[in-house]
This record gives structure tokens, C-alpha cells and sequence, in this order.
């Protein structure tokens, strides 16, 4: 019997309530090729922040890359790692942090995000149209999800993604046609009148 890899992996608890507990300033998600890792390091840049990735946890913490995960032990038991990383991210990282693209699926993550962004916090959907997020990929072989036919596989897996990333965003933008540098504007900018909300 195949797992669901869209169910709920076995929660870690609620995130903290108390506003003292370090969260990110901001939470980047999106496809493969929405350019989530350059936006991120360019953010961070532009605010002096560190940024932080979830894919990058689960390789560190598994010692072996996503691709192994995936071969190896299934896509279930990878998602299960994914969410342990997000629960860390979101309690101990005070920049800015990527998520990898399924993390958001999941029913579990779902509320950690919820219950961040019901704080302070805000996490960014970047969207990308196929035919840019292909290109920019190039060789998907790395990707377990896209594999041979990235095209077809990406617009298959955005009809299944859209609206949980629509659901779980408070920052909806598109990276097709804009530069690194616009997008971080945009952001910048979002949180700049969040702040003004607070106030």
C-alpha cells in the first residue's frame, strides 16, 4: 500500500504562542523554478537577514540528498522530514526561509503556517508559468517529482498545488516577467505597510 503523500504526518505540536519565540520574517513558497532560493538569498540580503531552506535541513539532517530520500525510502517518508524541518524553521529561525515546493500540501503544515502568518508573520506564494520555470530548471533528472517530463509534469503538479499555496499565502506574486530585485521590492514593500497595520 502506497502512503498519501498529502496526508498528515504526525505533528510535532502546536507552534509557540508566546510573540517572544523566534519566527522568520518571512516565508517564500512556490513550485520548483519560482525562484524561491534566489529570491531568498536576495531578501535576505536586502534586509540583513540569514536565510534558511527546508530542503537544505532535511539533506543535512538525513546526510543524503532529496533524490536518495525519494529512491531510497519514499516520498512519504521524505514529507515526514520536510515537516520536522519546517516545525524547527518556523520556532528557531529569525530570517528568511524557503520551503520546498510540497511542503505546503500537507495538512499539518498547513496550520503551522496558518498559526505563523496569524502572528506576525507573512509567507509569499511565487508563481511562474511552465514554460519559465522549465527553463529555468534545466535538467530536472535531480527532481524527483518532474523527472523526464517536466513540462507535463510541472503543469500537473501546479493543478494540484494552486490553491493550497493561494490558501496558505498572504503575498500572492508572479516571478515570470519580473526581476529578482522587483519581486524583493513587492516584498519589502508588503511588509513595510504590515508594520504600518501593527501600529
Amino acid at each position: 500500500m502506497t502512503a498519501d503523500p498529502h496526508a498528515t504526518p504526525s505533528p510535532s505540536g502546536p507552534l509557540p504562542s508566546d510573540p517572544a519565540v523566534v519566527h522568520p520574517v518571512v516565508v517564500l513558497v512556490g513550485p520548483p523554478g519560482s525562484g524561491k532560493s534566489t529570491v531568498a538569498q536576495a531578501l535576505a540580503d536586502r534586509l540583513g537577514l540569514a536565510r534558511r531552506d527546508t530542503d537544505h535541513d532535511v539533506e543535512t539532517g538525513a546526510g543524503r540528498t532529496i533524490p536518495d530520500i525519494f529512491a531510497t525510502d519514499g516520498e512519504a517518508v521524505f514529507r515526514a522530514m520536510e515537516t520536522d524541518a519546517l516545525y524547527t524553521a518556523l520556532r528557531t529561525h529569525d530570517g528568511v526561509l524557503s520551503l520546498g515546493g510540497g511542503a505546503p500540501l500537507a495538512a499539518y503544515n498547513q496550520e503551522l503556517l496558518a498559526q505563523y502568518e496569524a502572528g506576525t508573520g507573512l509567507v509569499v506564494f511565487l508563481d511562474v508559468t511552465p514554460d519559465v520555470a522549465v527553463a529555468r530548471m534545466g535538467d530536472t533528472h535531480g527532481r524527483p517529482l518532474l523527472g523526464d517530463a517536466p513540462r507535463e509534469r510541472f503543469v500537473a503538479l501546479m493543478a494540484d498545488r494552486r490553491e493550497t499555496y493561494e490558501k496558505v499565502a498572504g503575498l500572492h506574486l508572479d516571478t515570470s516577467s519580473h526581476t529578482v530585485e522587483s519581486v524583493v521590492d513587492a516584498i519589502v514593500a508588503h511588509l513595510g505597510s504590515l508594520t504600518k497595520d501593527q501600529h
